[in-house]
């Protein structure tokens, strides 16, 4: 089966990039350290279009803006009670707190304060409140929103917080942090994108890229973003951003997968980063025939039951009608995580850029 991509450019230009990989986000002392990257060309002045190529290689799957419906009738839609206690602040013992995961996010802060209040995992000053409690964040935390390096340093300052207080709050790559790290690094650098020449910074502002978040973005929140991992086993779930199989190209095991984005990232190879960003921005292996399968090879290579995912917005994998730009005065309705593939994947974008809902779970969550 062949991979979408909802991002735009995916195959006709660059917007990719890397940097090594942190396990445990405890801010301190790297966040003030001043990195050797480059810094890129400054994306206030849009690049010229790259016209499209009339054919492209088959591992290529340029993405329209929008996707074309598909309905779907084997997803299930999970509602969660929004009236129920916070398992956040129910916490007994000394063992692991509770396990929560965020799906995407795209600058949308105030939607994500609400969400982790919503929760009981911070409190009304945007603390960290729930002790023990274990947090993921799936990736994707600029672009497209208003605020994106304010949800980034709201991610960090968490890390630093909960793990003070015995938990801990952690971080995914996703293909937009690529997208911007390359779009910083590497600015009107053209790349080999495989079907003609591109650069990171019009696909950066191609897929949503803010000025007011290029224009805030610093050494650090480079370096933290360079670090992330790319995926990860948790009480059995295996987490990671993107709905691919393009993973297993990076590795056979959990590590090495992540030493290689890592290694990827330091060598700050333009088009290498292309290439990675191209990887992950790719979408929709688990959901139509054969997606089971996809799921289990990803399963037995990384370990873990259930997978569980960001990047494509559920309305999409419902067929419902949206923009992920958030063009549509009607948004979809998504009332919590959908479970798909033979129960075995989990699908956490809500679509918060087309007026849906920004997720934030409680893991394990019963079919």
């Amino acid at each position: 089966m062949v991979e979408g991509s909802m991002t735009q450019g995916a195959g006709q230009g660059p917007e990719v990039e890397r940097t090594a990989t942190l396990r445990d986000f405890r801010v301190p002392a790297y966040v003030h350290e001043t990195g050797p990257f480059v810094r890129g060309a400054h994306p206030g002045e849009v690049a010229s279009p790259v016209a499209e190529p009339v054919d492209y290689p088959q591992e290529y799957t340029p993405t329209e803006r929008d996707l074309p419906v598909i309905n779907r009738g084997d997803t299930v839609q999970v509602t969660v009670d929004p009236a129920a206690v916070p398992a956040a602040q129910q916490q007994a013992g000394t063992g692991p707190g509770p396990l929560y995961v965020v799906g995407d996010v795209h600058g949308y802060l105030d939607e994500l304060v609400a969400a982790l209040r919503d929760k009981g995992l911070i409190d009304a000053a945007g603390q960290w409140c729930a002790g023990t409690a274990r947090l993921w964040f799936l990736g994707d935390f600029t672009d497209r929103g208003p605020d994106g390096i304010g949800v980034i340093d709201l991610v960090m300052r968490l890390s630093a917080e909960a793990a003070a207080a015995g938990g801990y709050c952690k971080a995914l790559m996703g293909n937009h942090e690529l997208l911007l790290i390359g779009a910083k690094r590497f600015g009107d650098t053209p790349v080999n994108s495989g079907a003609g020449t591109a650069t990171f910074q019009a696909a950066w502002l191609l897929n949503g890229g803010q000025k007011t978040d290029m224009d805030r973005l610093q050494d650090h929140h480079l370096q933290w973003m360079a670090r992330l991992d790319a995926l990860t086993e948790t009480d059995g779930h295996l987490l990671v951003h993107s709905d691919t199989t393009a993973y297993l190209d990076y590795g056979d095991s959990i590590e090495a997968v992540n030493d290689s984005v890592r290694e990827a990232l330091t060598r700050n190879d333009a088009d290498e980063v292309w290439d990675l960003f191209r990887k992950f921005t790719k979408r929709f292996s688990f959901r139509d025939e054969g997606g089971a399968d996809a799921v289990r090879s990803l399963l037995d290579t990384y370990g873990g039951t259930r997978i569980v995912h960001g990047h494509s917005p559920i309305p999409y994998l419902l067929g419902e009608v949206g923009s992920e730009d958030g063009e549509d005065s009607a948004g979809p309705v998504v009332e919590g995580p959908h479970i798909y593939a033979d129960g075995l994947a989990i699908a956490m974008d809500g679509g918060v850029t087309m007026a849906g809902k920004l997720l934030v779970q409680q893991l394990p969550l019963d079919t």
